[in-house]
């Protein structure tokens, strides 16, 4: 299913940048501050480049090739506002301003038509629209803003070609019928902690003001904060002081929810408050575009799809699969999902939990799983990689043990990688909060990866997820399936036994040295996440350090 255009999505085609990498755009951002005589970009350039680097750095690089050359200025608003962001007093930090009219046509009885009428004069809207903190407005003359959107996402609909052309003759048409409607639309741009359920918070304050959103640019940084911009409509009126008093109204009477709190609770209690909280995680449908599907399951499917212009993974439960198990499993995974943040677990964004359309949002990753990315591409890792990629799963995993969570499903397959080749643990359909008493019987997972005291039905902790990363590792290091020539049962059977896949005789020694302690029978004898992380890290320095030794002889 093709994705199709709809709320969150911008009706024209996006601006091409022509062969524009992420670097050509930075240098045409900084070249225009400087041919426009910006003050500070005169006066001390190398400062100057050195701060648009910075922001660009902490930022995507779909924010970068968004960049509006028509308004650069806008880069500086957006970094001011991620700089006000810090300051916890402030939070949100958010800019509203007006953007430009569209006009609205019915055609004798026929559905509506948006067409953009832009007003030929702007007034200066800087001493009225500055960036506003959730607790007071900000004025500042130091920047001209103008009321116009920065995204090449946020056109609305201009279509560059034939523009005066096409608003002429709307114009006329409009005009003999007498059914010409201007509908003002305003950017509202929040910066404030980024966080899971982030998006929908801002969507929900924004709904309560009375607006509707029609595009939707949300971008994290590396360094935790979010910058989320909205393209609305609903506001009658192009005045934005209006608007400004109902946002402070809206953000006061959400206070106590934008700062997130951490207390300890027992698992029962994490997962009950959790699943009992999923109204807050609650995802629009109408707001959801599936497309294609990526991956099949004996219960689901898993689609890539659109919500309010991001893209997104849709976990779609089959609703004729359904029974009292899997709506707990899919509860559990939820409760989770909405309890973790890390660079390299899988970020959660929503959910519909009304049966019998349940299904769960989460971040989309492009470069897909490490097991397609070994089996299915037959790709060989060199040693660098190869621990990148092992130290990205051991930091994922050592975030969860550290919130007492144990994934119970560790493998290549639920292993996904973004557009940069980091890895994130996925998929938490099995995992669990680990009980008060620390252990676990039920059997569960995969059996190629699943530890022997699963297998057996014993009582098992988190060390059962430290057997699976061994198997892990063994696949990182050989490129190939674990016990290959075995049906999985055989080689459940084997484990109990104590078989373990055949050690690479050209693999670095710390490596299989490593590996048969995770996979050793008894579980307290096997290491823990931060002491894998650490040895894995130590390794990669070594290595590199090598590297660089005979390079420079």
């Amino acid at each position: 299913m093709d994705l199709t255009e709809g709320v969150g999505e911008s009706s024209s085609p996006p601006r091409s940048f022509g062969s524009f990498g992420n670097y050509d755009v930075r240098n045409e951002v900084y070249d225009r501050f400087v041919e426009s005589g910006h003050k500070e970009a005169v006066s001390n350039p190398e400062l100057f480049r050195e701060m648009l680097d910075a922001h660009f750095n902490r930022l995507p690089s779909s924010y970068v090739l968004d960049v509006n050359m028509d308004r650069v200025e806008d880069v500086l608003l957006h970094q001011r506002l991620l700089t006000l962001a810090k300051d916890p007093e402030k939070r949100p930090v958010y800019h509203i301003r007006f953007l430009e009219n569209l006009c609205t046509i019915t055609d004798d009885g026929d559905d509506l038509q948006s067409v953009n009428i832009i007003s030929p004069e702007r007034p200066d809207f800087n001493a009225d629209n500055g960036v506003v903190p959730s607790n007071k407005k900000i004025r500042d003359h130091a920047i001209d803003f103008e009321p116009c959107s920065k995204l090449e996402h946020l056109n609305l609909d201009v279509r560059k070609a034939s523009k005066g052309v096409e608003e002429t003759y709307h114009r006329e048409n409009a005009s003999r019928r007498q059914d010409f409607v201007h509908v003002p639309t305003h950017e509202v741009v929040f910066s404030t902690i980024d966080k899971p359920k982030l998006l929908s918070q801002l969507s929900a304050l924004l709904s309560d003001i009375g607006l509707n959103i029609r595009e939707a640019h949300v971008f994290s940084t590396t360094d935790g904060y979010s910058l989320d911009v909205f393209v609305v409509d609903g506001w009658p009126i192009e005045d934005t002081d209006g608007l400004h008093k109902a946002m402070e109204k809206a953000i006061a009477r959400s206070e106590g929810s934008w700062s997130g709190s951490s207390h300890s609770h027992s698992a029962v209690d994490k997962a009950s408050a959790a699943q009992a909280k999923c109204g807050d995680w609650e995802i629009d449908r109408r707001l959801l575009k599936i497309g294609e599907r990526i991956a099949s399951g004996s219960c689901g499917d898993l689609y890539h799809g659109v919500y309010l212009g991001q893209d997104v993974a849709v976990k779609i439960l089959r609703s004729e699969h359904l029974n009292d198990t899997q709506e707990e499993e899919f509860a559990q995974e939820v409760a989770i999902l909405r309890q973790v943040q890390h660079r390299n677990v899988v970020r959660f964004i929503g959910a519909c939990t009304k049966s019998p359309h349940l299904c769960i949002i989460t971040e989309y990753m492009p470069g897909g799983s490490l097991y397609d990315y070994l089996h299915k591409n037959h790709n060989v890792l060199k040693l660098p990689q190869l621990l990148k990629f092992a130290i990205d799963v051991s930091r994922g995993m050592e975030y969860l043990h550290q919130n007492n969570i144990i994934h119970r499903d560790l493998k290549t397959a639920n292993l996904l990688m973004d557009i940069h080749k980091v890895v994130k643990v996925a998929d938490f359909g099995v995992a669990r909060f680990q009980n008060q008493e620390g252990v676990m019987t039920a059997e569960t997972g995969t059996y190629r990866w699943m530890a022997p005291e699963v297998i057996n039905h014993e009582p098992y902790d988190q060390k059962a997820d430290i057997f699976s990363f061994a198997i892990v590792l063994w696949e990182l290091v050989t490129a190939k399936v674990p016990y290959d020539t075995m049906t999985p049962l055989q080689a459940a059977l084997g484990v109990r036994q104590g078989l373990r896949p055949e050690l690479p005789q050209d693999a670095h020694p710390k490596l299989l040295d490593l590996m048969q302690r995770c996979w050793e029978t008894t579980p307290a004898h096997r290491p823990s996440f931060s002491e894998i992380t650490v040895e894995l890290e130590t390794l990669l320095q070594e290595v590199e350090e090598t590297k660089d030794a005979v390079n420079g002889s």
